[in-house]
């Protein structure tokens, strides 16, 4: 008997993402094409964003503000079998729908892509590289590495918690009590230009800082409050 694929529903969480949400859809013009759908999820941005991405994707919904919630809608209204959450600056590997077409015929219920940053000096090869060490020997995985999950799964598991941090490690930590995450080694290139902004290495402790914060029981509010303190330092 022939394998069964999935039907694969890409949900992508958007706010003022109008300079790069075109390019984003665009990248998945294959997936697409292959029978999967695009969802995207809006916030309320008033850049133009939904007018831009109406044209490269299935259907644009939008709602309340906050990551966790905006993937919970668009999961809501998915029609797929797997459910791969991706960020806006963040694109798949050409051969992601033949991956995802593997992990669902394993017996692990969600996964994660290794993660590499669009900036090729060594640094931030470095920086790719401790990313994809730290979710293996963690078994947590993160928003940037395209987390994807059964939808019988995240149906069961009550989806996202509405937090405002740490909906991704949060939402881990309870997979991990499923199965193991199914790890796919081709990588999801995500956009460095934060990093560059905001400093590869100041980035890295300003989120060990916060997920160790989060491990000692400090709510996610009170972190929320803290990173966006800290992203706007000079």
């Amino acid at each position: 008997m022939a394998p069964t694929y999935p039907v694969i529903s890409v949900i992508i969480p958007v706010w003022q993402e109008a300079a790069t949400i075109v390019a984003t859809l665009q990248a998945l013009k294959s997936v697409r094409h292959s029978g999967h759908e695009v969802i995207v999820v809006d916030g309320g941005s008033d850049d133009g964003t939904c007018e831009r991405a109406a044209r490269y994707c299935d259907r644009v919904f939008v709602g309340e503000q906050g990551r966790a919630v905006q993937m919970n809608k668009g999961a809501a209204e998915a029609k797929g079998d797997v459910l791969l959450f991706l960020h806006a600056d963040t694109q798949l590997p050409s051969n992601a729908a033949d991956r995802l077409g593997e992990f669902f015929q394993s017996s692990r219920h969600w996964g994660r892509f290794d993660v590499r940053l669009s900036e090729e000096r060594a640094l931030f090869r470095l920086v790719s590289w401790l990313m994809n060490q730290r979710s293996w020997l963690t078994g947590i995985a993160t928003g940037d590495q395209a987390m994807f999950v059964r939808r019988s799964t995240f149906e069961d598991l009550g989806g996202f918690a509405n937090i405002p941090l740490m909906e991704d490690v949060e939402f881990s930590g309870r997979l991990k009590r499923v199965s193991r995450p199914y790890c796919i080694s081709d990588p999801v290139v995500t956009d460095s230009r934060r990093w560059q902004r905001e400093g590869a290495w100041r980035t890295i402790l300003l989120m060990w800082r916060l997920r160790w914060r989060y491990w000692r029981g400090e709510s996610p509010d009170q972190l929320a409050k803290v990173y966006q303190s800290d992203v706007r330092k000079p």
